[in-house]
């Protein structure tokens, strides 16, 4: 029997029933819906905002959360599978429902009040409220602790002043999580973006994530009352907390795409005739293509024990910081080399290649960057902190 080119060894065979109707349910929504839009999406700078009710009535929105909520009640690997078929069609995709459920519903459900979780959850679950994440800075992101937004307490309204950059979602959102910092340290907001003084402004002239919303969020004297800050956590421990659930779903999400990327070099190298004969003939092609599928394969492995290890709640922010250098960094080596074994076809985003890579340039920098990901792993191992 021949084996499956993008699941070599038969990753699917550990699954739960329910995880593969997961799957399934999600690849036949990114065949059907995603890919035959998504290369003009990409080449005109746009979000395909119809897509969203059906993401919402599938249940990918905060699918992790329990079903009080409104939300799907599924496991960690399900949500896994979710980002990893989404990313196959794009990474803006998978990062729109990344930050509404890792980055806005969890951190209402495990850092709000109950009234917030049913506030906000149900809406978000639906699709009827879209939320962005507020964290990182116009000065860098890779030092949350030097925030400079800042948030000051007004009788029982707070004051919010400062500025946030690359905020995924910034001009869909009706509600942003937002980390300010306060005399009792870092404390998470929920900040209607209909609120005056908040300004979204979108970002352009992207190379990546093309066909997703970037924003620069602005916070000119923004009041709200105190009913809308995140009673249950404070410090970087918040935020953090959610980058982990985000970061989780990212270990996945590239997989998608380095399997998109192996197929079409697959596809076309058969179909390509030079010399009289297939490129997929000669040996170095073969070679690039069997390196692919290594990778690949051992990227599966890595997600689908990580989701394990957060089923059975011992999962360690060092083991997403692994799996989340390592697979990113697959993919796009991936997506690189497929682009070249497409030759002159690979720049167009008539193939995916070019566009995943664009678009994997902002994965392996976003929400921790490689070398961020190779020191947490490297104080793991020496106990010693060398940022």
């Amino acid at each position: 029997m021949a084996l499956n080119p993008t699941d070599l060894y038969d990753i699917r065979s550990l699954l739960s029933e329910e995880e593969r109707m997961v799957q399934d349910s999600v690849a036949r929504f990114t065949d059907e819906k995603v890919l035959p839009i998504i290369g003009e999406c990409f080449d005109k700078g746009r979000f395909p905002g119809e897509l969203i009710p059906e993401i919402a009535a599938l249940g990918l929105l905060g699918s992790s959360l329990p079903e009080d909520y409104g939300c799907a009640g599924l496991n960690g690997v399900s949500y896994g599978l979710i980002c990893q078929e989404l990313e196959r069609g794009d990474s803006g995709i998978r990062s729109f429902v990344s930050v509404q459920s890792s980055l806005c519903m969890y951190p209402i459900y495990a850092y709000g009040s109950e009234d917030q979780r049913r506030e906000w959850l149900p809406s978000m679950a639906k699709g009827e409220v879209i939320g962005c994440f507020g964290l990182t800075e116009p000065h860098g992101g890779s030092d949350p602790a030097n925030m400079k937004t800042h948030a000051k307490r007004d009788g029982g309204d707070w004051v919010i002043n400062g500025a946030k950059m690359w905020i995924t979602n910034g001009n869909l959102a009706k509600i942003a999580i937002v980390w300010a910092q306060t005399e009792d340290g870092i404390q998470g907001f929920i900040v209607p973006t209909d609120t005056p003084g908040f300004t979204a402004q979108e970002i352009h002239r992207k190379m990546s994530l093309r066909a997703s919303v970037t924003s620069g969020l602005f916070f000119d004297n923004v009041r709200i009352p105190d009913a809308n800050r995140l009673p249950n956590v404070r410090g970087l421990k918040g935020p953090l907390g959610c980058l982990t659930q985000a970061r989780y779903g990212i270990t996945w999400g590239p997989i998608g795409a380095a399997q998109a990327c192996l197929m079409e070099a697959v596809n076309y190298s058969k179909d390509r005739i030079l010399f009289n004969r297939p490129v997929a003939a000669t040996q170095a092609v073969q070679i690039k293509l069997a390196d692919m599928a290594r990778r690949i394969t051992l990227a599966q492995l890595l997600s689908l024990q990580l989701g394990r290890l957060k089923d059975a709640g011992t999962l360690q922010p060092t083991q997403v910081s692994l799996a989340k250098w390592n697979n990113v960094r697959m993919a796009l080596d991936i997506a690189r080399e497929a682009r070249d074994i497409l030759g002159g076809s690979g720049i167009t985003t008539e193939y995916c290649p070019i566009r995943h890579a664009l678009n994997l340039e902002s994965v392996i920098t976003y929400e921790g960057t490689e070398t961020v990901h190779q020191l947490v792993v490297g104080r793991e191992l020496t106990g010693i902190n060398a940022f």
